[in-house]
């Protein structure tokens, strides 16, 4: 987030060693950025409290690749698994094998919230994944995920779409209720200062660039989103505004 509002600003910072995100994907546009603003890559880093720093990229060894977290860090084994919890090469819960040196050994005095956690050796991270050759590519939380028309659609990927518009300084992206497509996807955006654009441009931006299907089917301008102490988007909170807006209509 802090990046994407560096990016608004049109700011630039040389003399960095190095640069490092987490917590949100970083897409082709940001890396370009990065390059122009910073003059290296922008290294991605995943985990979460239970099993952190298991998955990064390192523009010092090797590239990175847009849409993508990066490799498994040395020292953790990572897979994406099916729903019968084997791996597999399609998209999948990503999870990481027991014995990894960050791994929690237990949720303190909650027992069948660790046994959810894991399947058989593995830690089930609650993300949903695809490997691209040996880079993991992150589709997004499981309940995040916008199931529309039958297809599964990650929203980081239109969020950093989005993003590459002159006129947009951050935005976010949820599923929201529908009756036809079980949920239509639906954009909040605020727009950079002085700047104007009708919500018909935005989703041409979007389907000329991504799949068809995946474009927001509805588009809101807000001044602000909802944002945790971090600065990352509280999804959450724009899926409930969204359901609301059906509660309103009927």
């Amino acid at each position: 987030t802090a990046l994407r509002m560096l990016k608004a600003a049109d700011v630039s910072l040389p003399g960095l060693r190095s640069v490092a995100s987490g917590g949100e994907p970083l897409g082709a546009e940001m890396l370009a950025w990065g390059r122009k603003a910073f003059g290296l890559e922008i290294n991605e880093f995943y985990g979460q409290t239970e099993c952190n720093m298991v998955a990064s990229s390192c523009g010092g060894d090797f590239p990175a690749q847009p849409g993508c977290i990066g490799k498994p860090v040395p020292g953790f084994e990572i897979a994406v698994l099916d729903e019968g919890g084997h791996p597999t090469d399609a998209e999948g819960d990503v999870a990481v094998r027991k014995g990894a040196p960050s791994m929690m050994l237990h949720y303190w005095n909650r027992p069948e919230e660790t046994a959810a956690k894991f399947h058989g050796d593995w830690l089930l991270t609650g993300d949903r994944g695809i490997w691209e050759g040996d880079y993991l590519r992150f589709v997004g939380r499981e309940d995040d995920v916008i199931t529309s028309a039958g297809y599964r659609i990650g929203p980081a990927e239109i969020e950093d779409c989005l993003l590459t518009h002159s006129a947009v300084a951050t935005c976010g992206v949820v599923g929201k209720p529908d009756a036809l497509r079980t949920e239509i996807v639906k954009a909040y955006v605020v727009l950079k200062p002085g700047a104007e654009v009708e919500a018909k441009e935005l989703q041409d931006w979007v389907k000329n660039r991504l799949a068809s299907y995946s474009y927001p089917r509805e588009i809101a301008f807000v001044e602000d989103l909802p944002m945790t102490v971090t600065g990352k988007v509280i999804r959450k909170e724009l899926k409930r505004l969204a359901a609301r807006e059906n509660e309103d209509v009927t």
